[in-house]
Protein backbone atom coordinates (compact mmCIF):
# COMPACT_ATOMS: atom_id res chain seq x y z
CA UNK A 1 0.00 0.00 0.00
CA UNK A 2 1.11 3.83 -0.62
CA UNK A 3 0.10 7.09 -0.41
CA UNK A 4 -2.13 8.73 -3.13
CA UNK A 5 -1.33 8.32 -6.42
CA UNK A 6 -1.61 9.87 -9.91
CA UNK A 7 -4.16 8.94 -12.17
CA UNK A 8 -1.68 7.64 -14.39
CA UNK A 9 0.43 5.58 -12.46
CA UNK A 10 -2.58 4.01 -10.51
CA UNK A 11 -4.19 3.22 -14.29
CA UNK A 12 -0.60 1.41 -14.98
CA UNK A 13 -0.75 -0.66 -11.54
CA UNK A 14 -4.24 -1.82 -12.77
CA UNK A 15 -3.24 -2.84 -16.02
CA UNK A 16 -0.81 -5.13 -14.36
CA UNK A 17 -3.22 -7.71 -12.94
CA UNK A 18 -5.97 -7.02 -15.65
CA UNK A 19 -5.24 -10.56 -17.47
CA UNK A 20 -6.07 -11.29 -20.58
CA UNK A 21 -9.14 -13.66 -20.49
CA UNK A 22 -8.52 -17.43 -22.15
CA UNK A 23 -8.71 -17.92 -25.83
CA UNK A 24 -12.24 -19.88 -27.18
CA UNK A 25 -13.82 -20.47 -30.27
CA UNK A 26 -17.35 -18.75 -30.60
CA UNK A 27 -20.12 -18.32 -33.46
CA UNK A 28 -19.05 -15.72 -35.94
CA UNK A 29 -22.53 -13.91 -35.34
CA UNK A 30 -21.69 -13.49 -31.68
CA UNK A 31 -17.85 -12.72 -32.65
CA UNK A 32 -18.74 -8.76 -32.90
CA UNK A 33 -16.32 -7.04 -30.56
CA UNK A 34 -14.05 -9.45 -30.03
CA UNK A 35 -10.21 -9.60 -30.20
CA UNK A 36 -8.50 -12.28 -32.64
CA UNK A 37 -6.27 -14.56 -30.77
CA UNK A 38 -4.62 -16.26 -33.39
CA UNK A 39 -3.62 -14.66 -37.20
CA UNK A 40 -6.30 -15.71 -39.70
CA UNK A 41 -3.95 -17.17 -42.76
CA UNK A 42 -6.52 -18.22 -45.98
CA UNK A 43 -6.86 -21.24 -47.52
CA UNK A 44 -8.09 -19.54 -50.72
CA UNK A 45 -8.01 -17.01 -53.59
CA UNK A 46 -11.03 -14.67 -52.98
CA UNK A 47 -12.42 -14.29 -56.04
CA UNK A 48 -11.70 -17.98 -56.00
CA UNK A 49 -12.27 -17.27 -60.04
CA UNK A 50 -12.35 -14.46 -62.34
CA UNK A 51 -15.96 -13.00 -62.49
CA UNK A 52 -18.06 -10.23 -63.47
CA UNK A 53 -18.37 -7.28 -62.32
CA UNK A 54 -21.28 -6.11 -64.10
CA UNK A 55 -24.18 -7.96 -65.95
CA UNK A 56 -23.60 -7.89 -69.78
CA UNK A 57 -21.80 -10.08 -72.32
CA UNK A 58 -18.26 -11.50 -71.92
CA UNK A 59 -16.53 -11.12 -74.80
CA UNK A 60 -12.34 -11.00 -76.32
CA UNK A 61 -11.07 -7.74 -76.66
CA UNK A 62 -10.44 -8.13 -79.64
CA UNK A 63 -13.47 -8.69 -81.31
CA UNK A 64 -15.19 -5.35 -79.70
CA UNK A 65 -12.08 -3.12 -79.92
CA UNK A 66 -13.52 0.20 -82.71
CA UNK A 67 -17.47 -0.65 -82.37
CA UNK A 68 -19.28 2.52 -82.24
CA UNK A 69 -22.86 3.22 -83.14
CA UNK A 70 -21.96 4.07 -86.17
CA UNK A 71 -19.90 0.90 -86.86
CA UNK A 72 -21.29 -1.55 -84.69
CA UNK A 73 -19.91 -4.99 -84.19
CA UNK A 74 -21.88 -8.32 -83.96
CA UNK A 75 -21.38 -11.11 -82.24
CA UNK A 76 -22.67 -14.42 -81.68
CA UNK A 77 -24.20 -15.38 -78.05
CA UNK A 78 -23.37 -18.87 -77.40
CA UNK A 79 -23.87 -19.11 -73.30
CA UNK A 80 -26.22 -17.75 -71.26
CA UNK A 81 -24.04 -17.31 -67.60
CA UNK A 82 -26.11 -16.42 -64.42
CA UNK A 83 -24.88 -16.06 -61.21
CA UNK A 84 -23.86 -19.34 -59.70
CA UNK A 85 -23.34 -21.47 -63.41
CA UNK A 86 -20.20 -22.34 -64.65
CA UNK A 87 -19.37 -21.63 -68.33
CA UNK A 88 -19.00 -25.00 -70.22
CA UNK A 89 -17.22 -24.23 -73.15
CA UNK A 90 -14.67 -21.61 -74.41
CA UNK A 91 -15.31 -18.13 -76.18
CA UNK A 92 -13.87 -18.12 -79.33
CA UNK A 93 -13.56 -15.80 -82.30
CA UNK A 94 -16.67 -13.79 -82.84
CA UNK A 95 -18.75 -15.09 -80.13
CA UNK A 96 -19.78 -14.14 -76.17
CA UNK A 97 -22.00 -15.51 -73.15
CA UNK A 98 -24.42 -13.34 -71.83
CA UNK A 99 -23.24 -12.65 -68.22
CA UNK A 100 -24.36 -11.63 -65.01
CA UNK A 101 -22.94 -9.97 -61.77
CA UNK A 102 -20.57 -12.42 -59.86
CA UNK A 103 -20.47 -14.94 -62.76
CA UNK A 104 -17.30 -16.89 -63.40
CA UNK A 105 -15.90 -15.63 -66.75
CA UNK A 106 -15.64 -17.44 -69.42
CA UNK A 107 -11.98 -19.25 -70.99
CA UNK A 108 -11.16 -17.11 -73.93
CA UNK A 109 -13.32 -13.99 -72.82
CA UNK A 110 -11.17 -10.87 -71.13
CA UNK A 111 -13.82 -7.95 -71.07
CA UNK A 112 -17.58 -7.74 -70.21
CA UNK A 113 -19.43 -5.17 -72.15
CA UNK A 114 -22.38 -3.87 -70.12
CA UNK A 115 -25.45 -4.71 -71.15
CA UNK A 116 -25.89 -0.43 -72.18
CA UNK A 117 -23.36 -0.34 -74.27
CA UNK A 118 -25.43 -3.30 -76.28
CA UNK A 119 -28.97 -4.09 -77.85
CA UNK A 120 -29.53 -7.14 -75.17
CA UNK A 121 -29.92 -9.76 -77.95
CA UNK A 122 -30.48 -13.15 -77.07
CA UNK A 123 -28.75 -15.10 -79.70
CA UNK A 124 -26.53 -12.10 -81.50
CA UNK A 125 -25.95 -9.38 -79.86
CA UNK A 126 -24.77 -5.68 -81.41
CA UNK A 127 -22.15 -3.55 -79.52
CA UNK A 128 -22.02 -0.09 -79.93
CA UNK A 129 -19.80 0.79 -77.73
CA UNK A 130 -15.98 -0.29 -77.47
CA UNK A 131 -14.95 1.72 -73.52
CA UNK A 132 -15.32 -1.77 -71.91
CA UNK A 133 -12.59 -3.27 -73.90
CA UNK A 134 -10.42 -5.20 -70.58
CA UNK A 135 -12.49 -4.19 -67.81
CA UNK A 136 -15.45 -4.89 -65.78
CA UNK A 137 -13.84 -8.23 -64.04
CA UNK A 138 -12.62 -9.12 -60.88
CA UNK A 139 -9.25 -11.19 -61.23
CA UNK A 140 -8.95 -14.62 -59.18
CA UNK A 141 -7.47 -13.33 -55.87
CA UNK A 142 -7.39 -9.75 -56.41
CA UNK A 143 -8.62 -9.66 -52.91
CA UNK A 144 -7.13 -12.09 -50.98
CA UNK A 145 -4.50 -14.55 -52.15
CA UNK A 146 -4.48 -18.17 -51.13
CA UNK A 147 -1.35 -18.39 -48.06
CA UNK A 148 -1.77 -14.42 -47.14
CA UNK A 149 -2.73 -13.15 -43.30
CA UNK A 150 -5.72 -11.80 -44.01
CA UNK A 151 -6.15 -10.70 -40.37
CA UNK A 152 -3.82 -10.54 -37.40
CA UNK A 153 -4.26 -12.03 -33.87
CA UNK A 154 -5.47 -8.41 -32.02
CA UNK A 155 -7.52 -7.46 -34.55
CA UNK A 156 -10.85 -6.06 -33.57
CA UNK A 157 -13.50 -7.56 -35.28
CA UNK A 158 -16.25 -4.97 -36.82
CA UNK A 159 -18.92 -6.18 -39.51
CA UNK A 160 -15.87 -5.83 -42.29
CA UNK A 161 -14.15 -8.06 -40.48
CA UNK A 162 -16.72 -10.83 -40.16
CA UNK A 163 -17.76 -10.56 -43.56
CA UNK A 164 -14.27 -11.22 -44.47
CA UNK A 165 -13.90 -14.37 -42.06
CA UNK A 166 -17.27 -15.48 -43.60
CA UNK A 167 -16.14 -15.18 -47.07
CA UNK A 168 -13.33 -17.48 -45.84
CA UNK A 169 -15.51 -20.23 -43.98
CA UNK A 170 -14.55 -19.47 -40.60
CA UNK A 171 -17.52 -20.30 -38.57
CA UNK A 172 -15.65 -19.96 -35.20
CA UNK A 173 -13.01 -17.45 -34.58
CA UNK A 174 -11.02 -17.79 -31.68
CA UNK A 175 -11.03 -15.08 -29.51
CA UNK A 176 -10.62 -13.78 -25.88
CA UNK A 177 -13.17 -14.11 -24.03
CA UNK A 178 -15.22 -11.28 -22.64
CA UNK A 179 -14.34 -10.75 -19.15
CA UNK A 180 -17.50 -11.42 -16.89
CA UNK A 181 -17.78 -7.92 -14.82
CA UNK A 182 -19.34 -8.33 -11.23
CA UNK A 183 -21.05 -4.66 -10.57
CA UNK A 184 -22.13 -3.83 -6.69
CA UNK A 185 -23.44 -0.98 -5.19
CA UNK A 186 -23.75 -0.62 -1.97
CA UNK A 187 -25.63 1.94 0.61
CA UNK A 188 -28.78 1.65 3.14
CA UNK A 189 -29.64 5.20 1.24
CA UNK A 190 -29.95 3.77 -2.11
CA UNK A 191 -32.82 1.45 -3.48
CA UNK A 192 -32.89 -0.04 -7.23
CA UNK A 193 -35.73 1.41 -10.07
CA UNK A 194 -38.07 -1.77 -9.00
CA UNK A 195 -38.86 0.72 -5.75
CA UNK A 196 -39.95 3.42 -7.93
CA UNK A 197 -42.49 4.69 -4.20
CA UNK A 198 -39.30 4.73 -2.16
CA UNK A 199 -37.60 7.14 -5.05
CA UNK A 200 -40.33 9.39 -6.04
CA UNK A 201 -40.99 9.95 -2.25
CA UNK A 202 -37.84 10.85 -1.43
CA UNK A 203 -36.77 8.38 1.14
CA UNK A 204 -34.83 6.36 -0.85
CA UNK A 205 -31.84 7.39 -3.81
CA UNK A 206 -32.50 5.49 -7.19
CA UNK A 207 -28.99 3.85 -7.95
CA UNK A 208 -28.10 5.12 -10.72
CA UNK A 209 -24.62 3.85 -10.90
CA UNK A 210 -25.99 0.27 -11.44
CA UNK A 211 -27.30 0.97 -14.73
CA UNK A 212 -24.97 3.55 -15.68
CA UNK A 213 -22.00 0.64 -14.73
CA UNK A 214 -23.97 -2.13 -16.57
CA UNK A 215 -24.37 0.34 -19.86
CA UNK A 216 -20.78 1.21 -19.42
CA UNK A 217 -19.66 -1.88 -19.17
CA UNK A 218 -21.04 -3.51 -21.95
CA UNK A 219 -19.80 -0.52 -24.16
CA UNK A 220 -16.39 -1.39 -23.64
CA UNK A 221 -16.85 -4.91 -24.54
CA UNK A 222 -17.35 -6.71 -20.92
CA UNK A 223 -20.17 -8.71 -19.59
CA UNK A 224 -22.05 -6.83 -16.85
CA UNK A 225 -22.99 -9.08 -13.84
CA UNK A 226 -25.16 -6.76 -11.11
CA UNK A 227 -24.67 -8.18 -7.85
CA UNK A 228 -27.69 -5.85 -6.56
CA UNK A 229 -27.12 -3.47 -3.85
CA UNK A 230 -25.61 -4.38 -0.23
CA UNK A 231 -26.39 -2.49 2.88
CA UNK A 232 -24.19 -1.01 4.61
CA UNK A 233 -23.26 -3.85 6.94
CA UNK A 234 -20.37 -6.39 6.76
CA UNK A 235 -22.75 -9.34 6.61
CA UNK A 236 -24.57 -7.49 3.64
CA UNK A 237 -21.29 -6.83 1.59
CA UNK A 238 -20.17 -10.51 2.30
CA UNK A 239 -22.77 -11.96 1.00
CA UNK A 240 -22.81 -9.98 -2.03
CA UNK A 241 -19.39 -10.46 -2.41
CA UNK A 242 -19.98 -14.12 -2.52
CA UNK A 243 -21.62 -14.08 -5.80
CA UNK A 244 -18.72 -12.65 -7.68
CA UNK A 245 -16.85 -16.15 -7.41
CA UNK A 246 -17.26 -16.87 -10.78
CA UNK A 247 -16.63 -13.44 -12.22
CA UNK A 248 -13.38 -12.06 -14.30
CA UNK A 249 -13.31 -8.10 -12.44
CA UNK A 250 -14.95 -6.63 -9.54
CA UNK A 251 -16.44 -3.35 -9.56
CA UNK A 252 -17.89 -1.61 -6.18
CA UNK A 253 -19.20 1.67 -6.15
CA UNK A 254 -19.16 3.18 -2.37
CA UNK A 255 -18.14 2.32 0.77
CA UNK A 256 -14.33 2.58 0.30
CA UNK A 257 -13.79 6.52 1.79
CA UNK A 258 -12.86 6.47 5.61
CA UNK A 259 -17.00 6.98 6.97
CA UNK A 260 -18.18 5.01 9.77
CA UNK A 261 -20.34 3.31 7.53
CA UNK A 262 -17.58 2.44 4.86
CA UNK A 263 -16.95 -1.12 5.31
CA UNK A 264 -16.17 -2.02 1.64
CA UNK A 265 -12.19 -2.15 2.52
CA UNK A 266 -12.17 -3.85 6.01
CA UNK A 267 -14.90 -6.74 4.13
CA UNK A 268 -12.25 -7.14 1.30
CA UNK A 269 -9.24 -7.44 4.05
CA UNK A 270 -11.52 -9.93 6.05
CA UNK A 271 -11.78 -11.92 2.59
CA UNK A 272 -7.57 -12.38 2.19
CA UNK A 273 -7.72 -9.47 -0.69
CA UNK A 274 -4.28 -7.63 -1.37
CA UNK A 275 -4.98 -3.89 -1.44
CA UNK A 276 -2.68 -2.32 -3.40
CA UNK A 277 -4.11 1.19 -3.13
CA UNK A 278 -6.99 3.04 -1.85
CA UNK A 279 -6.63 7.69 -2.73
CA UNK A 280 -5.38 9.16 -5.63
CA UNK A 281 -4.64 12.11 -6.64
CA UNK A 282 -7.50 13.60 -8.47
CA UNK A 283 -10.45 15.24 -8.84
CA UNK A 284 -13.26 14.12 -9.53
CA UNK A 285 -12.53 10.42 -7.70
CA UNK A 286 -10.35 10.70 -5.30
CA UNK A 287 -10.95 7.69 -3.28
CA UNK A 288 -10.82 4.92 -5.67
CA UNK A 289 -9.23 1.53 -4.62
CA UNK A 290 -7.68 -1.49 -6.19
CA UNK A 291 -6.74 -4.21 -5.44
CA UNK A 292 -7.16 -8.55 -5.78
CA UNK A 293 -9.66 -10.61 -4.20
CA UNK A 294 -8.42 -14.02 -4.98
CA UNK A 295 -6.87 -13.76 -8.42
CA UNK A 296 -9.66 -11.49 -9.29
CA UNK A 297 -9.08 -7.93 -9.48
CA UNK A 298 -10.73 -5.11 -7.59
CA UNK A 299 -11.93 -1.78 -8.61
CA UNK A 300 -13.31 0.24 -6.12
CA UNK A 301 -15.02 3.24 -7.40
CA UNK A 302 -16.63 6.19 -5.74
CA UNK A 303 -19.81 7.11 -4.91
CA UNK A 304 -20.87 10.16 -6.63
CA UNK A 305 -22.54 9.48 -9.97
CA UNK A 306 -20.02 11.92 -12.06
CA UNK A 307 -16.94 10.30 -9.75
CA UNK A 308 -18.44 6.98 -10.59
CA UNK A 309 -18.56 7.60 -14.59
CA UNK A 310 -14.94 9.57 -14.38
CA UNK A 311 -13.22 7.11 -12.70
CA UNK A 312 -14.87 4.74 -14.76
CA UNK A 313 -13.39 5.88 -18.34
CA UNK A 314 -10.19 6.17 -16.64
CA UNK A 315 -9.50 3.04 -14.80
CA UNK A 316 -12.33 0.43 -15.59
CA UNK A 317 -12.44 0.67 -19.46
CA UNK A 318 -8.70 0.48 -19.96
CA UNK A 319 -8.83 -2.77 -17.50
CA UNK A 320 -11.59 -4.77 -19.44
CA UNK A 321 -10.36 -3.98 -22.99
CA UNK A 322 -6.70 -5.23 -21.83
CA UNK A 323 -9.05 -8.32 -20.22
CA UNK A 324 -10.46 -8.92 -23.97
CA UNK A 325 -7.04 -8.62 -25.65
CA UNK A 326 -6.58 -5.44 -27.08
CA UNK A 327 -3.32 -3.67 -26.90
CA UNK A 328 -4.52 -0.04 -27.26
CA UNK A 329 -6.63 0.36 -24.14
CA UNK A 330 -6.66 4.39 -23.44
CA UNK A 331 -8.81 6.71 -25.24
CA UNK A 332 -6.49 9.30 -26.83
CA UNK A 333 -6.62 12.35 -25.82
CA UNK A 334 -6.53 15.59 -28.11
CA UNK A 335 -5.42 19.26 -27.91
CA UNK A 336 -8.10 21.66 -27.31
CA UNK A 337 -8.44 25.49 -26.73
CA UNK A 338 -10.29 26.85 -24.20
CA UNK A 339 -12.93 29.41 -24.90
CA UNK A 340 -13.30 30.38 -21.38
CA UNK A 341 -11.36 30.56 -18.50
CA UNK A 342 -11.07 27.86 -15.65
CA UNK A 343 -10.00 28.72 -12.17
CA UNK A 344 -9.21 25.77 -9.63
CA UNK A 345 -8.45 25.85 -5.67
CA UNK A 346 -6.61 21.82 -4.83
CA UNK A 347 -3.82 21.02 -6.34
CA UNK A 348 -4.82 17.96 -8.11
CA UNK A 349 -4.99 16.62 -11.12
CA UNK A 350 -8.78 17.33 -12.38
CA UNK A 351 -10.87 15.83 -14.62
CA UNK A 352 -13.80 18.24 -16.06
CA UNK A 353 -16.63 17.89 -18.03
CA UNK A 354 -16.68 19.66 -21.04
CA UNK A 355 -17.87 20.33 -24.24
CA UNK A 356 -15.99 20.36 -27.38
CA UNK A 357 -17.00 21.65 -30.79
CA UNK A 358 -15.16 22.48 -33.81
CA UNK A 359 -13.68 25.92 -34.22
CA UNK A 360 -12.82 28.03 -37.42
CA UNK A 361 -9.11 26.58 -36.82
CA UNK A 362 -8.87 24.38 -33.97
CA UNK A 363 -10.96 22.11 -31.65
CA UNK A 364 -12.68 24.53 -28.97
CA UNK A 365 -13.93 23.42 -25.46
CA UNK A 366 -16.13 24.79 -22.55
CA UNK A 367 -17.14 23.41 -19.58
CA UNK A 368 -20.38 21.59 -18.77
CA UNK A 369 -21.54 24.15 -16.28
CA UNK A 370 -21.16 23.67 -12.80
CA UNK A 371 -18.91 20.91 -11.56
CA UNK A 372 -20.03 19.13 -8.25
CA UNK A 373 -19.69 15.26 -8.60
CA UNK A 374 -23.37 14.37 -7.98
CA UNK A 375 -24.32 16.40 -11.05
CA UNK A 376 -25.10 13.55 -13.08
CA UNK A 377 -26.72 15.69 -15.82
CA UNK A 378 -23.36 17.59 -16.86
CA UNK A 379 -22.24 14.05 -18.01
CA UNK A 380 -25.31 13.85 -20.44
CA UNK A 381 -24.00 17.44 -21.58
CA UNK A 382 -20.51 16.61 -21.79
CA UNK A 383 -18.59 15.05 -24.51
CA UNK A 384 -15.53 15.13 -23.44
CA UNK A 385 -13.01 15.14 -19.70
CA UNK A 386 -10.24 18.45 -19.57
CA UNK A 387 -7.87 17.18 -18.18
CA UNK A 388 -5.97 20.02 -16.40
CA UNK A 389 -2.81 19.29 -14.76
CA UNK A 390 -1.71 19.15 -10.91
CA UNK A 391 -1.07 22.54 -9.56
CA UNK A 392 -1.85 24.41 -12.52
CA UNK A 393 -4.78 26.78 -10.73
CA UNK A 394 -5.72 29.07 -13.53
CA UNK A 395 -6.09 28.67 -17.09
CA UNK A 396 -7.00 31.31 -19.13
CA UNK A 397 -8.99 31.73 -22.57
CA UNK A 398 -7.21 30.60 -25.22
CA UNK A 399 -4.84 27.95 -23.09
CA UNK A 400 -4.30 24.31 -24.53
CA UNK A 401 -5.35 21.60 -22.43
CA UNK A 402 -6.25 17.85 -23.13
CA UNK A 403 -9.57 16.47 -23.51
CA UNK A 404 -10.12 12.54 -23.48
CA UNK A 405 -13.07 12.47 -26.16
CA UNK A 406 -15.92 10.10 -24.91
CA UNK A 407 -16.82 7.62 -27.16
CA UNK A 408 -14.12 8.10 -29.10
CA UNK A 409 -13.16 5.02 -31.34
CA UNK A 410 -9.82 5.68 -31.42
CA UNK A 411 -7.43 4.15 -28.46
CA UNK A 412 -3.47 4.12 -27.73
CA UNK A 413 -0.80 2.21 -25.64
CA UNK A 414 -0.36 4.94 -22.75
CA UNK A 415 -3.00 7.26 -20.89
CA UNK A 416 -3.48 10.64 -22.44
CA UNK A 417 -3.35 11.86 -18.94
Amino acid sequence: MTGPLGAAEAAGRILIDARRQPALRMPLDDALGGVLAEDVVSPMDIPAWTNSAMDGYAARGQDVRGATEASPVRLRVVEHLPAGHFPARRIGRGECARIFTGAPLPEGADSVIRQEDTDQGAETVTILKDRDVGVNTRRVGEDIRKGSTVLTAGTELGPAQLGVLASLAVAHPLVYRRPRVAILGSGDEIVDVDQPEEILSGRKIASSNTHTLVALVRQSGGEPVNLGIAADTPNSLREHLARATDCDLLVTTAGISVGEHDYVRSVLDELGAKQRFWKLRMRPGAPVGFGLLGEVPWIGLPGNPVSTMVTYELFVHPAIRRMMGHDRVFRRSVPVRMAEPISLKPKLQHFLRGIVTEGPTCREARLTGPQGSGILTSMVRANALLVIPEGQHETPVGATVQAIVLNDPVHREDPGF
